[in-house]
């Protein structure tokens, strides 16, 4: 006689999903960098190499976060969320300035962005919050202000990082997550009042954010208007516009070239000097071109199940904890891959974000590997994929009335 002993499998489609998209990087970071690394660096996989050790350290973590339980992170939220800030502050102070900006930290020979994985703890918290039982998120003084304040705190200091379109969607997300969690929508109205028009103010005053918005709204109707095959003839003019328009110009190219079904492997041509960095913010460009729309589409396709299957694992989590972390943690990879991709369409202006397990980045593509690993652990905790296995009970007397 046996008796049935019920495990749980991760949940396979997501972890599939992941490792697809982490191959199609190596793949396409290749293709995209290789001429530009040839030109400055005399290697043309010198970008490719770093990417790879970067990836296997993403698998690495990744695997680190299935195994681990999730809800040990439950008593630690908080701790770890003020270390996250306070590496946010260290990053204003003695952080390294790349193109104007303080948003990378140097320890030792490694450099990291901390906005990359205070992101994820910020989420971790916001989901440890509305979970405890005692915690009332509707009411505004002990349950919604002090979830807008942790919030508030960790925003603004991405947003002094000149990171602006990061901090708009960690504040997006969040809200999201608290109003799933049943705040009263008269609170979120509240804050609609008084947050948004500080973000508003931050938005415009830097000259360069006012400008990029006045840039694209001015040639919005250009952009349309004009047919792909005479952009073409536009290469100069692109080369002379203001930076973040220039990017968006040659973006349009990129699809347009590609057609339907891409000129092919390491065939695009904008990667070559006319889109900067193609292998990182623009990197979907070089899809588009490479593999045509019928890349494009496997892309979106991909974090559409990515989407998809987050939710559902919430759905199946079997505590409040582990639903709110993964809502969040889903959100927020989804979000990013979201407006990377309106960008490179040039729905949106230009934001500077890279599209998750995807472009060229080590801080982004492990923490964002890591979550993944965590999503994996909370769906190997419910029933979504239920594994039976048949254990014989010890003393159990068999057919012969031998124990």
């Amino acid at each position: 006689m046996n008796d049935i002993k019920k495990y749980n499998y991760i949940d396979f489609t997501t972890f599939i999903v992941a490792f697809i998209l982490m191959a199609i990087s190596v793949l396409v970071v290749y293709t995209a960098s290789s001429s530009v690394a040839l030109s400055k660096l005399g290697d043309s996989e010198y970008f490719l190499n770093h990417h790879v050790i970067k990836i296997v350290v993403a698998v690495i973590v990744l695997l680190l976060g299935i195994l681990i339980d999730y809800k040990k992170y439950k008593k630690f939220t908080k701790f770890a969320l003020l270390f996250g800030i306070l590496l946010l502050i260290l990053t204003l102070k003695l952080g390294d300035e790349v193109h104007n900006t303080k948003r990378f930290i140097s320890i030792g020979s490694v450099r990291i962005q901390p906005s990359e994985l205070v992101k994820f703890l910020l989420v971790a918290h916001i989901a440890k919050l509305l979970s405890v039982k005692s915690y009332n998120v509707r009411d505004f003084k002990n349950g919604y202000l002090p979830l807008l304040i942790w919030i508030c705190i960790v925003v603004a200091l991405i947003i002094l990082q000149k990171s602006y379109s990061m901090g708009t969607i960690i504040f997006i997300t969040c809200i999201i997550m608290i109003y799933l969690g049943g705040v009263r929508l008269k609170h979120l109205m509240l804050s609609a009042f008084t947050v948004v028009p500080v973000l508003v103010y931050f938005l415009l005053s830097e000259d360069y954010r006012l400008k990029r918005i006045l840039l694209y709204i001015e040639n919005f109707e250009k952009m349309i208007a004009i047919k792909i095959n005479e952009i073409n003839n536009y290469f100069q003019f692109t080369n002379n516009l203001n930076n973040s328009l220039g990017q968006i110009w040659q973006s349009i190219i990129a699809f347009g070239n590609g057609g339907i079904l891409g000129v092919g492997l390491g065939n695009s041509r904008q990667r070559d000097f006319y889109i900067p960095e193609a292998y990182n913010d623009f990197i979907f460009s070089i899809i588009g071109e490479e593999y045509g729309l019928i890349g494009t589409l496997a892309i979106i396709t991909l974090f559409t199940i990515l989407f998809l299957r987050g939710l559902k694992i919430a759905r199946y989590a079997k505590d409040d904890f582990g639903r709110y972390l993964a809502i969040g943690i889903t959100l927020m990879i989804t979000n990013f891959a979201l407006v990377n991709t309106g960008v490179s369409l040039a729905i949106i202006p230009a934001t500077g974000l890279p599209m998750p397990l995807v472009s060229y980045g080590g801080s982004s593509f492990i923490a964002t590997a890591f979550a993944i690993g965590v999503l994996l652990n909370i769906s190997k905790q419910t029933d979504l994929n239920p594994k039976i296995s048949h254990v014989p009970l010890v003393g159990t007397v068999n057919a012969e009335g031998k124990i």
